[in-house]
C-alpha cells in the first residue's frame, strides 16, 4: 500500500530506518499529504531479538523536500511502548512542521 520497496525489507529488515522513512514517502506520495508520519517496531511481548529487543521504534516524517527518521528503544510494556512511540511522533511531526513555517513554509 506504502509502496516500500521489496529490496529495503531484504536488506534491512521491517523494523528500520531505512523502512520508516520509505513508509513515510510513499504514505505522502499515496495521500498527497503536506506530512506523513510512520512507525515501525516491536511492542512485545514477544518478537525481540538481541539486534532488535522488544521497545525498538523508528519513526519516519516525510514532509516537503524533507524526510527524516529517528531510533527509539522503550521501556516498559506493549502498551507502554506504544504510548511512548505515539508520544514521541506526535514531537517530531510538531518539529517537523515548527521548521518548515520557519523556513517559509
Amino acid at each position: 500500500m506504502l509502496g516500500v520497496p521489496e529490496i529495503l525489507l531484504e536488506k534491512h529488515g521491517a523494523v528500520s530506518r531505512q523502512v520508516a522513512e520509505a513508509m513515510a514517502e510513499g504514505a505522502r506520495a499515496r495521500f498527497n499529504a503536506d506530512f506523513t508520519v510512520s512507525a515501525t517496531g516491536i511492542a512485545g511481548p514477544s518478537g525481540g531479538s538481541p539486534e532488535k529487543p522488544v521497545g525498538l521504534v523508528y519513526i519516519g516524517i516525510a514532509g516537503p523536500g524533507n524526510t527524516i527518521s529517528r531510533k527509539f528503544l522503550f521501556k516498559g510494556g506493549r502498551k507502554k511502548i506504544r504510548e511512548n512511540a505515539c508520544r514521541e511522533a506526535i514531537n517530531l511531526l510538531t518539529e517537523q512542521i515548527t521548521l518548515w513555517i520557519d523556513a517559509g513554509g
